[in-house]
């Protein structure tokens, strides 16, 4: 599927969005708190929006599956599927952080015993199936992207928009950020 239209987006959130994310909070609460944290960060517009959309894949995985959760024993690519189907109305500044972000966990894993003892227990589970902390050579390629530093960070956010206390968000705050970033680019 592509989303050729900005609609076509907030149609996927509006339908599948109260789904649970990994954690105890919905699809569409983990989006917003992913770009709420990312624009506190002074992040560009372009990667509040690769916050904010960067697990559509998921979403995508619902619809086709016609079921309510997310498939939890094994890896169907989330970061390529969300990308691609984004592909139409957004660049590359958009897309790559989203196609690069579970590299970026496998990376932080490796590189940064905190961050991996830090993980949630689901995003530790989907590590093993993403392949798990990635291997030196792995690091070196990974890091030589140009989108590399932007995904680290959408990967970090991606970690903090998984709050329990923070107020659940709706699909209209999910389409009133969207709108406004659409009208920053």
């Amino acid at each position: 599927m592509l989303f050729e239209h900005v609609g076509d987006i907030v149609s996927v959130y509006r339908e599948y969005g109260d789904n649970m994310y990994d954690e105890e909070i919905s699809q569409t609460t983990h989006a917003v708190q992913c770009a709420r944290r990312a624009q506190e960060d002074g992040a560009s517009t372009s990667l509040v929006l690769a916050a904010l959309l960067h697990d559509v894949g998921h979403l995508l995985e619902i619809r086709a599956r016609a079921s309510t959760q997310v498939v939890a024993d094994m890896d169907l690519r989330h970061q390529d599927s969300g990308a691609n189907a984004l592909s139409v109305l957004f660049g590359e500044q958009v897309t790559e952080p989203i196609r690069w972000h579970v590299e970026a966990k496998r990376f932080l894993s490796a590189t940064d015993v905190e961050y991996a003892r830090s993980l949630s227990s689901g995003s530790a589970a989907s590590l093993v199936l993403q392949g798990g902390p990635m291997s030196t050579e792995e690091c070196v390629e990974f890091l030589a992207r140009t989108q590399s530093p932007d995904a680290i960070r959408l990967r970090r956010w991606d970690d903090l928009g998984k709050d329990v206390d923070d107020i659940p968000a709706t699909i209209d705050d999910f389409e009133q950020l969207l709108l406004i970033l659409m009208n920053d680019l």
